[in-house]
């Protein structure tokens, strides 16, 4: 069973940093997707970033202005989200996901933590 804990979330202010970390249990394999999505109040959880075994990034179209930034330390097993410039509809619970295999193109994650909440003020 894999086993996600998420930490970093907190608030702050527009223009503010946050890193999101997602401590990981081992993968089941050498092949595998970690990603990072979020539940923004009132909607349905959208993915946010993906990084897979063989070192592939993809962002949502959300977030491919430069400002988030996924990345693992392998010794560490934990995955991060570096978030700047935040801005106030960035508010809402950031979760961390697993999906065995290499990145295919789905966003239907298999494990998951239980999210960090990030709220940005103006």
């Amino acid at each position: 069973q894999v086993q996600l804990a998420e930490s970093g979330g907190g608030s702050v202010q527009a223009g503010g940093s946050l890193r999101l970390s997602c401590a990981t249990s081992r993968m089941p394999g050498d092949w595998y997707c970690l990603g990072w999505f979020r539940r923004m109040p009132g909607k349905e959880r959208e993915g946010v970033a993906v990084l897979d075994s063989t070192g592939t990034t993809i962002y949502a179209d959300s977030v491919k202005d430069g400002r988030f930034i996924i990345s693992k330390d392998n010794a560490k097993n934990t995955l991060y989200l570096q978030m700047n410039n935040l801005k106030p509809e960035d508010t809402a619970m950031y979760y961390c996901a697993a999906e065995p295999g290499v990145w295919g193109g789905s966003w239907d994650f298999r494990y998951w933590g239980q999210g960090t909440q990030v709220t940005v003020s103006s």
